[in-house]
This record gives C-alpha cells, structure tokens and sequence, in this order.
C-alpha cells in the first residue's frame, strides 16, 4: 500500500488489538482528528500570569 501523501510505502504499527499504518518518509499517519477547535479562545500570556499571582 502507498501513502496517499508522498506515495512511499506504509508501514503498519500496532499496540495490542490496535493498529494503524504510517509512512516513514513524510509522517503521514492513518489516524482521523478535526482541525476545527472547539471550545474559549486561548488563555493569554498576560491573563495567565494576573491568573497565577492573584492566588
């Protein structure tokens, strides 16, 4: 099987019951995420640091 990015050969890694293919060559890994994120919008530097020395 190729990869559908570089088109090198996958190979396959398993952990248990598990596995998933790979590609050595680009780092394409067969795994599904979102690129949307969900939820507040980042703490800042500066929010953090009021956040730390008000306790």
């Amino acid at each position: 099987m190729n990869c559908p990015r570089c088109q090198g050969s996958l190979e396959e890694l398993s952990l248990g019951d598990v596995s998933t293919t790979m590609c050595p060559h680009c780092g394409f890994a067969d795994i599904p995420v979102e690129h949307i994120r969900d939820g507040e919008e980042p703490e800042s530097w500066r929010d953090a640091f009021n956040r730390f020395y008000e306790r």
